[in-house]
């Protein structure tokens, strides 16, 4: 602008107010304003505003959906993952997710877990593991951790007698991103759980636990109030417990999981998070049944949230076998959303209204094995 003959600056806004207003827009509008200047592209991310952002943004408003391509050559299972609007995936599921799903062709990547906009990566050779960190809204994604041998230490078995078990979450104390992983060898009888913090390139794994082997029966742990779970065999009345590892102290204990009349699953009970709370699935003989705890780590809060028949869900199971996940329920809890892998279908629920509806599959494109993550798209980075 010109006055009296002389150059005049444009306004600037201080950086405390372009910050306040930023933190209100969503991800793609800023990533799209990373191109303005180089002061708008530091500004964007902040740790200020890339704070503020996260702390603004809509919580329970989309989910990652994980899914296993199932025809593929070498009969190797590809992972796939589909980040979705809820409000859209129950609306039109199967379009939201051929929209929203992205795969690697590169690198078989296998999704560990979402949070605060951050998903974990897991990929592996014959002796060793590692992880990577990828944010799906701004598109930028870390160099390899460090790699963790599964021959060291007392896995000098052989990598074949190894299983590994994955976990990521947020140590909100320590503003530090880890990864949980568990190795398990069935030679030795023995399990030894290490961690490692986003970040750390020099830093190996630490071992934080070792102790006798124990069977875990879900390869992912699921994240909640600032630990990682896994369902486990136990010796209680029902047959199950939760090891859970705290990652604060980064300390591990068992929780009993849901005081139910035992009965023999006829597909894996699982473990998930709905409403910011841990959930545990069982496929029953002619129910399927979830629990929630509504108040984490007291054993008395398990609460059942669903009880409902397969011939009232109009499925009947092949030869015995059913397998039926809960992907998502609705805030005063009437609506399921499921997923049928039997018949590679979304059963949608209202148990209020007493309605059931198919809503689509998710076999468009040889996916299964459908399973739901909490994902809220930030400005977070992977490093």
């Amino acid at each position: 602008m010109v006055v009296g003959g002389l150059p005049r600056a444009a306004p600037v806004l201080a950086e405390d107010l372009s910050v306040e207003i930023l933190s209100w827009l969503p991800v793609k509008v800023l990533i799209r304003f990373k191109c303005v200047s180089k002061t708008w592209n530091s500004l964007i991310f902040h740790p200020m505003l890339v704070k503020l952002h996260l702390e603004r943004s809509s919580k329970n408003t989309h989910t990652l959906l994980k899914f296993i391509d199932i025809k593929c050559e070498n009969y190797y299972a590809y992972p796939w993952g589909a980040f979705c609007s809820i409000r859209s995936l129950l609306e039109n599921p199967s379009s939201t997710i051929d929209d929203g799903c992205h795969y690697f062709k590169k690198d078989c990547y296998f999704y560990v877990g979402s949070c605060n906009g951050l998903v974990c990566l897991h990929d592996y050779s014959s002796d060793e593991q590692w992880v990577r960190f990828w944010n799906p809204a701004t598109r930028i994604m870390s160099e390899d951790s460090p790699h963790l041998r599964l021959h060291s230490g007392c896995y000098n078995a052989g990598p074949n007698s190894v299983e590994w078990f994955l976990g990521f979450g947020y140590d909100d104390w320590s503003d530090t991103y880890k990864v949980v992983v568990i190795l398990s060898n069935t030679k030795t009888h023995e399990m030894e759980v290490s961690v490692h913090c986003m970040g750390d390139t020099d830093t190996c794994w630490r071992n934080i636990l070792t102790c006798p082997w124990f069977l875990i029966l879900g390869q992912v742990g699921r994240f909640v109030s600032g630990s990682i779970n896994w369902i486990t065999c136990g010796s209680t009345v029902n047959g199950f417990l939760v090891f859970s590892c705290d990652l604060k102290n980064e300390t591990c204990r068992y929780l009993s999981a849901p005081d139910a009349p035992f009965e023999i699953p006829i597909a894996l009970p699982s473990l998930g998070v709905l409403k910011g709370c841990l959930c545990a699935s069982f496929n029953q003989k002619s129910h399927f049944v979830v629990w929630i705890m509504r108040e984490f780590g007291v054993e008395t809060s398990w609460t059942q949230l669903l009880n409902v028949s397969y011939q009232h869900l109009q499925l009947n199971p092949i030869h015995g076998y059913i397998n039926i996940t809960i992907l998502y329920v609705s805030e005063d809890e009437d609506v399921f959303f499921l997923a049928s892998h039997q018949d590679a279908e979304f059963i949608l629920y209202d148990q209020r209204n007493n309605r059931i509806s198919r809503t689509g599959d998710f076999n468009n494109c040889h996916k299964s094995s459908a399973s739901s993550y909490d994902y809220v798209p930030s400005l977070v980075l992977p490093y």
